[in-house]
């Protein structure tokens, strides 16, 4: 077990807390993380992207000019490649990049993420984030006392409405919940700000 300063909202100590080294101590597997990362990637993909095969361009109809004497190059279709306004060769068409990666690949990325975040001194644990109302103001005034990162991700162990309403103007700064952070989110954003009760939450989900 490691122990960790937790501080308050306005950047003062407000005791200590055991961090399990299960999950916030283990040896971080980058391969892991690349292959989760990647998933995450290709599965935000749209794979909107088209084109027109030739087959499928307009034209091609007659020779566009005779075989010899023009100084071209032999042509028989205008929908050739090779030709203005011709077709794409093995065009792009709409479809899925989606797949999936099993279950302990995902887990062990995960922890190598928190692992690492707690390692390089990136991790800040808050005993409670609490807001009477949506202020922007009050969150940026909370991140600078606890000398938090410009790019920040926030999680916590639920759902608010303020700290989310709160944060959302600021850029740089995500809101999470401890069941929809994942390893993009973590490695994109320099500090992982977790309140207590994230912390507990997440030791009782991957421990």
């Amino acid at each position: 077990m490691s122990t960790v300063t937790m501080l308050n909202m306005a950047g003062q100590e407000a005791g200590t807390i055991e961090l399990n080294d299960a999950v916030f101590g283990i040896e971080p597997n980058q391969n892991a993380v690349l292959a989760v990362v990647k998933n995450i990637l290709a599965n935000k993909r749209q794979g909107t992207q088209s084109a027109k095969t030739r087959a499928e361009v307009r034209g091609g109809g007659r020779k566009p000019f005779r075989q010899k004497g023009t100084g071209r190059h032999r042509q028989g279709s205008s929908t050739d490649p090779s030709q203005v306004g011709g077709g794409v060769v093995f065009a792009p068409k709409p479809r899925s990049y989606r797949y999936t990666v099993n279950k302990k690949l995902r887990k062990l990325a995960m922890l190598s993420m928190l692992s690492s975040k707690a390692q390089e001194n990136e991790l800040i644990v808050v005993d409670k984030i609490e807001f009477a109302e949506p202020k922007t103001k009050e969150m940026v005034k909370m991140l600078e006392n606890i000398k938090a990162e410009k790019k920040a991700l926030i999680v916590t162990a639920d759902k608010d409405e303020n700290i989310i309403k709160s944060a959302a103007n600021i850029p740089g700064i995500r809101t999470a919940l401890v069941g929809t952070m994942n390893v993009y989110e973590i490695i994109n954003h320099n500090s992982l700000i977790l309140t207590k009760d994230a912390v507990e939450k997440i030791e009782e989900v991957y421990a």
